[in-house]
């Protein structure tokens, strides 16, 4: 991902001891192509960490694990120590998770490794009422706790709870797929042993970024941009226009299809599908252009891909909005 240089919004960080100079002014420039083919250099975003820090510039990266690295390289810590991003906000708030793509006036906040946790469970019904996310580098964590279910009688175990073990195997490097899969193996009447990383505590309170336009009394809309950094698979990040209302409904209708069938969450797998069925008019064809992606390794079921297409047809006529 590269970073984009346009309205900067200004911050005051928080008083914590400021950080090398040569650490956060590093400026690169980027050829990132926009959807018109034309050229932007030099894309730049602020960030922060999570629990508090001075003010980073990060630019030079086109895909999340870069991302992780220049935030690493600006702060001067492991990269394997970022958990996830948030945009917007320093708040453990999955609405705001930063996946496969970034608004270009997007505020970073990275949220670091905190205290580990195990904790024993027995598995008394079939579903333990977790939804599984990941952060696109390696770490699997928790997005939501279904209310009533075994999970959400346990206090301890919280969103943003980063997945590291499973009965003593490591989860590291899985995708949250695999995780949902290997908790859905479980035996019903197990008691089996889960180890868990959560976030390292915020020492914001209710610090976040504030409004250059203060002293007028007018609030700014962060991430407010139409135009969106979006990371491919193929490693490309191109700027683009965002979804229109009848796609955004259809993605996120698709979400709740990936959470209802597989226990995970992912808009951007979401946003693929969606985009793969471009142009398809029935579901076999939608079925072959998944089979025929890299998302065919998810063996997705014939009455998935049937659901699924029941859900982009009622996006594209306008019937979900």
């Amino acid at each position: 991902m590269s970073l984009f240089k346009k309205k900067a919004p200004k911050y005051n960080p928080p008083p914590v001891p400021s950080a090398p100079t040569e650490d956060i002014d590093n400026h690169h420039e980027n050829g990132l192509e926009n959807n018109n083919g034309s050229q932007k250099s030099q894309l730049v975003f602020h960030c922060q960490q999570a629990q508090g820090s001075p003010l980073g510039l990060i630019s030079g990266f086109s895909n999340v694990k870069e991302l992780y690295q220049k935030i690493a390289e600006c702060y001067d810590f492991p990269p394997d120590d970022i958990l996830f991003c948030t945009l917007n906000t320093h708040k453990v708030d999955m609405r705001k998770l930063l996946g496969g793509q970034i608004g270009l006036e997007d505020f970073i906040f990275a949220h670091r490794k905190g205290r580990p946790k195990e904790i024993e469970i027995v598995k008394t019904e079939d579903a333990l009422g977790l939804t599984i996310t990941d952060n696109g580098a390696g770490y699997a964590f928790i997005k939501r706790i279904k209310e009533g279910s075994i999970v959400s009688r346990i206090p301890h175990i919280e969103v943003g709870d980063h997945i590291e073990k499973l009965d003593g195997e490591n989860m590291v490097g899985k995708r949250h797929y695999e995780v949902a899969k290997f908790l859905k193996d479980i035996p019903k009447g197990t008691t089996f042993t889960i180890r868990l990383v959560e976030p390292l505590k915020s020492g914001f309170g209710s610090i976040g970024p504030k409004s250059s336009s203060a002293r007028s009394g007018k609030k700014q809309n962060y991430g407010s941009g139409k135009e969106t950094l979006r990371f491919k698979a193929n490693g490309q990040a191109t700027i683009e226009n965002e979804h229109d209302e009848k796609s955004q409904a259809g993605i996120e209708k698709i979400n709740g299809l990936l959470e209802s069938f597989m226990g995970i969450n992912d808009t951007e797998l979401a946003t693929q599908m969606w985009d793969i069925a471009e142009g398809k008019t029935n579901s076999m064809q939608l079925a072959e252009a998944i089979d025929n992606s890299d998302l065919q390794e998810f063996g997705f079921t014939d009455e998935f891909i049937i659901e699924l297409w029941g859900v982009i047809t009622d996006a594209r006529s306008g019937r979900l909005t």
